[in-house]
């Protein structure tokens, strides 16, 4: 008999991002699945594999007989409700930042660490942060063959992000920019949005404005002016790859695409490594793809990227002057193995195991 699935925020873009990955599947091992929401979003019907399902209300009983309970919802939602989901019974795969660093809570990325799925004591399992998620395919195989022993990485974040207010404030501010006549002088780009009534600083989810613009911050500011998200790279690299001495550093910019986070990432390794033996040992992986052919213009790029869902790997280069150590560039759509999918593959390994 299949096995009861349970999606919480099922109406949001992660959620709703999750139910194209299901329909997508050929097979899936749930014979039953609920959608789950807040007040404001029950009693919506959407349709999952052919068959309409009434949203449900986020209540206790909802996880009643739920074998596993994906959670893409705010923290403090996730930090109440997984924990009443687990108390129920069900598995918690949650999408927050409410339990990654707990010590009791397993943070899983399937191609890196699928074992750590039963090694859960609170009977919740954490997904990563888009942005840590997006490099640990390619990151997690060349550990394995090498032996990282640092990481520096500069983000390219995309708008989405910052969620459904980040690209509601790209596409305006950039309504704005090509709305104008004769174009926007570099300068004169808060004033326009200002003028037009587009929120700038304060009232918008990026401290400057991202249009024509790229803007070096993201998460929130924490000691000695490191960003949250930046800090989530080296917290979380470090448990993924189960190495708790790992040194890494990292820089996290927002750039005005929609979709898909890059990185620029700079690894170095104990063993001896090579363009070639590190683009063939990604060649093997199942979920990356390798785009590397500068001569022809071949690179990962967020547009190749978005909606689809490998990791794409190029611009694998021999660090000039730095020993066993390589050069990359990643892309990664954030919404679906950023969030959706790595979460739904989490709850595919429960239901195997």
């Amino acid at each position: 008999m299949g096995k009861v699935l349970a999606i919480v925020g099922a109406t949001g873009a992660v959620g709703t991002t999750m139910i194209d990955i299901i329909d997508a599947r050929e097979t899936v091992p749930w014979s039953e699945i609920r959608l789950i929401a807040s007040a404001r979003s029950a009693g919506k019907v959407l349709r999952v594999r052919g068959q309409d399902i009434t949203v449900r209300e986020l209540a206790p009983e909802a996880f009643d007989g739920v074998d596993v309970a994906l959670f893409d919802v705010p923290d403090e939602v996730s930090a109440v409700w997984a924990p009443i989901a687990a108390d129920r019974g069900a598995v918690a795969v949650d999408n927050s930042g409410a339990f990654r660093m707990d010590a009791d809570v397993p943070l899983v990325v399937p191609e890196v660490n699928a074992a750590e799925v039963g090694n859960r004591p609170r009977g919740i399992i954490a997904n990563p942060n888009c942005t840590t998620l997006s490099m640990m395919a390619a990151m997690g195989a060349l550990h394995r063959a090498f032996d990282l022993r640092e990481l520096v990485v500069a983000s390219y974040q995309a708008a989405s992000g910052a969620g459904q207010v980040g690209i509601d404030q790209l596409y305006n501010e950039l309504s704005v920019v090509a709305g104008k006549e004769m174009g926007v002088k570099a300068g004169d780009v808060a004033a326009a949005l200002t003028e037009a009534g587009v929120p700038v600083g304060s009232g918008s989810p990026f401290p400057a404005p991202l249009a024509l613009n790229v803007v070096p911050w993201a998460g929130s500011l924490k000691d000695d002016g490191w960003s949250s998200e930046e800090l989530k790279v080296r917290n979380e690299a470090r448990k993924i790859l189960g190495i708790p001495s790992l040194k890494v550093s990292a820089t996290c910019v927002r750039v005005p695409v929609i979709t898909t986070h890059a990185l620029a990432v700079h690894a170095t390794f104990a063993s001896e490594v090579s363009v070639d033996k590190a683009r063939a040992v990604l060649a093997e992986q199942p979920t990356i793809v390798v785009a590397d052919d500068p001569a022809a213009g071949v690179f990962p790029t967020p547009l190749q990227t978005v909606g689809t869902d490998p990791t794409v790997v190029g611009r694998i280069r021999q660090a000039l002057d730095f020993p066993n150590t390589l050069e990359l560039f990643i892309c990664g759509d954030n919404l679906r193995k950023g969030a959706a999918l790595n979460t739904y593959e989490i709850a595919e390994v429960v239901a195997a195991g």
